[in-house]
């Protein structure tokens, strides 16, 4: 037996105490209160470590930086949606955070950057997506640019049900009014961005379970620099599409859908500036909290703090909900039992 870790558990707010055993959480009698607030970690589920910007090779000593710096955040758990890494079956590193894998990006014809990701066609999207999954979720490229048609409905929804077959998730880059209906309707697990989606296909993406990740972060970053956007309409676009992501995700979370903190940029080790950007959209607290902690862990199949959990514990000295600034200052990190700060 290890560290006795004591205090408030957010979301229940009941008064815990676990000592650490090996890997794993023990609940344990406590004689002594403890100010402390914890949290099972924070969670970025949109994060691509290994890579600075797109068209980057991969680097497995960029991926351990990277990772690194999550872990130096409180950041507990990284899912990667789409992944540079040549070997996505890599074992994991027991120094880092737990990583839930994504395959390759997957990019049918005029969609996604140059060269980046796996090319492949229409027909050949179903089985690549299908191979892809085999390590838990494939990304698909659903659309691109404002003119550019998206994936068809049809295709992307046996891309979903090939995928559901095996047991995998299906993440889908959409960007585009229709894109996101595409995404929607098909039934994706997620739609990552969803700049410009239709707010009357929420309460569908509620009932199925579809989630959100909104990466306000790095969209704060390229609206900072729209006014070196040369073509006006593209200008346009991306500008409404930020707009329209602020309502976006107030009403999502009002109609019940799950609303995740995903960064999808960098430095890494930023979900707490995400979780503002959700609470900035009107999210309440507590809730924009548990999108970047308990509510994605939950989301991603994880335990949070409970006997026979992860021993993965983020501590605070003060209440997140009453100040989300603590984010930025865990007082005490554990992760898989092992005390890192």
């Amino acid at each position: 037996m290890g560290v006795t870790i004591s205090g408030t558990a957010l979301p229940s707010r009941a008064q815990v105490s676990f000592v650490v055993d090996g890997d794993r959480l023990r609940t344990t009698p406590s004689s002594t209160a403890d100010s402390l607030w914890l949290l099972p970690g924070l969670t970025d589920v949109h994060s691509h470590a290994g890579m600075e910007k797109p068209g980057d090779d991969y680097s497995h000593s960029m991926f351990r930086r990277h990772m690194l710096a999550h872990r130096a955040a409180g950041v507990l758990t990284v899912r990667s949606p789409g992944s540079p890494d040549p070997l996505p079956d890599r074992p994991d590193d027991p120094d880092l955070p737990r990583l839930v894998r994504g395959g390759a990006w997957l990019a049918t014809p005029g969609r996604f950057f140059p060269s980046y990701g796996r090319r492949v066609s229409e027909e050949e999207l179903v089985a690549a997506a299908v191979e892809e999954a085999a390590v838990g979720w494939c990304k698909v490229i659903g659309d691109w640019m404002p003119d550019d048609p998206p994936v068809p409905l049809d295709l992307l929804t046996a891309v979903v049900s090939a995928v559901h077959a095996i047991g995998g998730r299906v993440a889908v880059h959409c960007q585009t009014a229709e894109g996101c209906r595409n995404a929607v309707l098909a039934g994706a697990d997620s739609l990552e961005h969803g700049m410009h989606l239709d707010h009357s296909l929420l309460p569908r993406m509620a009932a199925q379970g579809t989630a959100l990740v909104p990466t306000f972060s790095a969209f704060a970053k390229a609206a900072s620099g729209l006014h070196d956007v040369p073509d006006p309409r593209l200008r346009e676009w991306l500008l409404s599409g930020w707009e329209h992501a602020f309502p976006t995700v107030r009403e999502a979370h009002e109609a019940g859908v799950t609303v995740l903190a995903g960064t999808d940029n960098k430095p890494c080790g930023e979900v707490a500036g995400e979780i503002s950007w959700l609470i900035k959209a009107g999210m309440p607290v507590e809730a924009a909290i548990g999108a970047g902690s308990w509510t994605a862990r939950e989301w991603l199949g994880l335990p949070g703090l409970e006997d026979g959990g992860f021993a993965d514990v983020v501590a605070y000295d003060a209440d997140p909900v009453e100040d989300p600034s603590v984010l930025t200052r865990p007082s005490l990190i554990v992760l898989r039992g092992n005390v890192i700060a």
